[in-house]
């Protein structure tokens, strides 16, 4: 690297720091804290997502380490501001849906950066163009007028900040992220700036009126990474740790036997390998296996990989007779048979089919993430982190009843099923 870049690079951060520059290179005063958990932190199930003096955990987006415009330098993670509209920004290693995320960050003169979450990589040329930005900028000192949408701690281009206090340039300013069942707050320097709801009527109605009406992917995702920009800035960030929030609720499969489970028709259900599979029987007709209790509102997550047709569900709200079964259906099929959409069975048939380029989301051959959230007379649902439908509709909203897996008559059908979680809500 070269070290009078670096060192012209850093000079603007001279208010946070003494810094020297020496024919060894450029030194800093001892760092004034260390990257490290407390007792009651580790207990309280925080990790550290920067050990203070290396890059792991982080990689470049749509890379698989972190490239030369990211550097750990006493104690900080660095930006070098050799990054872009278009690149240079850096994601976790891990995904993340529900979580509390702290980190503090000092910024040049007239800089400007961001945290993004729920980052989705697949087509998606840029983070933003899924990930939800808390703006960090130099609301001073930046060179063109500002909007409040564009300042620091706002949820860029959606929800400004109020009530905040931003410490002057070079010095560090601390962070808070908190995403849990939909909600979310972002907090900084200890006062809480923004709070929304994911996926809300407010929510979707500002980014109809906003940038990220040309981003048809833009913060639909409920599960993604954690991202930090390089936008042409040198910053620097430090003590980031993160709790992963995520409660899953309780397990309908034990992996063992179909206990609180009942079985409709003569088609095959067992368990293998602590593996839930479907199969076609001798009748090759349309069988069920359904929860014992009925579920009003919930959010279900569950895996399956398709063996053999794959042409499957999973009913909500419904009730069944035999092998009549009554409600709504999010189906689970081969490409191009709009897995992910909802159906109404014995009804008005389909009430959404999926987009045509989101077929290529359903991964053949490998195991898949269903999600499906239920609450009122709203049904959203993803698959494999991606939003396949969101749907609103009086009748849903009304009805109560089981949960069933489905196996389609025809025969030659075999899905494998794992992880079966429920969250009531």
């Amino acid at each position: 690297m070269n070290k009078r870049f670096l060192f012209l690079a850093i000079l603007p951060l001279l208010g946070f720091n003494s810094f020297i520059c020496n024919s060894q290179g450029l030194k800093t005063e001892q760092a004034i804290f260390i990257n490290e958990l407390s007792e009651k932190e580790v207990e309280e199930g925080w990790i550290l997502l920067f050990d203070g003096k290396t890059t792991n955990g982080w990689r470049n987006f749509k890379e698989e380490q972190v490239n030369e415009g990211w550097r750990a330098y006493d104690g900080n993670l660095m930006a070098l501001g050799k990054g872009g509209d278009l690149g240079g920004d850096i994601i976790t290693v891990k995904q993340y849906e529900d979580f509390e995320l702290y980190l503090e960050w000092a910024i040049t003169k007239g800089g400007n950066s961001g945290i993004f979450f729920h980052i989705l990589e697949g087509d998606y040329p840029t983070v933003y163009a899924t990930g939800h930005e808390y703006q960090i900028i130099d609301d001073a000192g930046f060179p063109e007028p500002l909007e409040e949408w564009q300042k620091a701690g706002a949820d860029y281009a959606m929800y400004n900040a109020s009530d905040k206090v931003l410490k002057p340039v070079g010095e560090f300013n601390t962070t808070r992220i908190k995403v849990i069942d939909g909600q979310v707050e972002y907090w900084l320097n200890g006062n809480k700036v923004v709070k929304y709801e994911l996926w809300s009527d407010d929510w979707k109605n500002r980014v109809q009126n906003s940038k990220w009406k040309d981003y048809p992917g833009y913060g639909l995702a409920r599960n993604g990474y954690i991202g930090l920009q390089d936008h042409g800035s040198v910053v620097m960030f430090r003590n980031i740790k993160v709790r992963d929030l995520t409660e899953k609720g309780i397990s309908l499969f034990n992996g063992k036997n179909l206990k609180g489970w009942k079985n409709y028709g003569t088609e095959n259900w067992y368990v293998e390998n602590g593996i839930l599979v479907c199969e076609s029987g001798r009748d090759q007709q349309y069988g069920y296996l359904s929860t014992e209790k009925e579920y009003k509102n919930f959010i279900l997550r569950l895996e399956f990989i398709q063996e053999a047709n794959g042409n499957s569900g999973v009913f909500f709200r419904s009730s069944i007779e035999g092998t009549k079964i009554s409600g709504w259906q999010v189906e689970v099929a081969p490409k191009g048979y709009d897995t992910g959409g909802i159906y109404e069975s014995y009804g008005r048939g389909w009430l959404y089919q999926i987009p045509e380029e989101k077929e290529n989301i359903l991964k053949q051959g490998e195991w898949n993430e269903l999600v499906i959230h239920v609450k009122g007379d709203r049904v959203m649902t993803w698959l494999n982190d991606e939003l396949m439908s969101d749907l609103e509709d009086i009748k849903i909203g009304e009805a109560n009843g089981v949960i069933a897996l489905q196996i389609h008559d025809g025969g030659g059908i075999k899905v494998r099923w794992r992880n079966i979680f429920i969250k009531e809500l």
